[in-house]
C-alpha cells in the first residue's frame, strides 16, 4: 500500500469528498452521535470518545466539508494496527466513501510497511475483504475479554481528574 498525502480529495458529480487526518477538523457531535447508537459502541460517552481520539491516528471524511465519516486506527506503528470505528453515514452510502475511507487508512503516511492490520466487523465482511481483509487461517482465532457494563459505571479515579495513576487528597478514602 502507497503512502497517503493528505488531505486526500475526490471530486463526483460536482460534489467534493476529502479524507483528512487533522484532528481539530473533527465533529465530535457527529462521530459521538453516530458511535453512541452504534451496535459495537452502544452508550458511550462522549469523553471516552474524546480520549480514544486523542490516543489513536484518525481519518474524517468530509462532503463539501461536512463530516461525513470517520475511522480510527490504534497501533504500534511498527508492526500492528487496529482499525476501529469506521463509518459513513446512512444518507452517504452506496457511493464507494467506506472503501475509499478504509484504503485511505490502510495508506497512512505514519504506518508504512505494518505485517499485521486487524479490525472487528458484525456485516461489513464484503467491504473488507475488497480491501485485502480476511478471516484469519485456522487454527488462528482472536479472543477477545469485553465488559459490556463499562460504560454504565463512572471512570475509575486515575482518569476523572490528576495524572494518571495518581490519586488526588480528595480521592482518597479514609477508613
Amino acid at each position: 500500500m502507497t503512502q497517503t498525502i493528505f488531505p486526500v480529495i475526490k471530486l463526483a458529480n460536482g460534489i467534493r469528498y476529502e479524507i483528512d487526518i487533522d484532528k481539530a477538523r473533527l465533529d465530535l457531535a457527529v462521530i459521538h452521535g453516530f458511535l453512541v447508537h452504534s451496535h459495537w459502541a452502544n452508550g458511550i460517552p462522549l469523553s471516552i470518545v474524546e480520549r480514544a481520539i486523542e490516543h489513536s491516528l484518525v481519518l474524517g471524511l468530509y462532503r463539501d466539508g461536512r463530516q461525513i465519516g470517520f475511522a480510527r486506527i490504534v497501533s504500534d506503528r511498527a508492526t500492528f494496527a487496529y482499525l476501529a470505528d469506521v463509518f459513513v453515514l446512512p444518507e452517504e452510502r452506496r457511493k464507494g466513501l467506506g472503501r475509499w475511507l478504509v484504503e485511505t487508512a490502510l495508506g497512512h503516511p505514519e504506518l508504512p510497511g505494518l505485517r499485521r492490520w486487524l479490525l472487528g466487523t458484525r456485516d461489513a465482511q464484503g467491504l473488507y475483504a475488497q480491501c485485502g481483509f480476511r478471516a484469519p487461517a485456522p487454527p488462528f482465532a482472536f479472543m477477545e475479554r469485553l465488559d459490556e457494563a463499562v460504560y454504565d459505571q463512572p471512570p475509575p479515579l486515575s482518569r476523572r481528574r490528576g495524572k494518571p495513576g495518581r490519586l488526588l487528597v480528595s480521592d482518597r478514602v479514609s477508613y
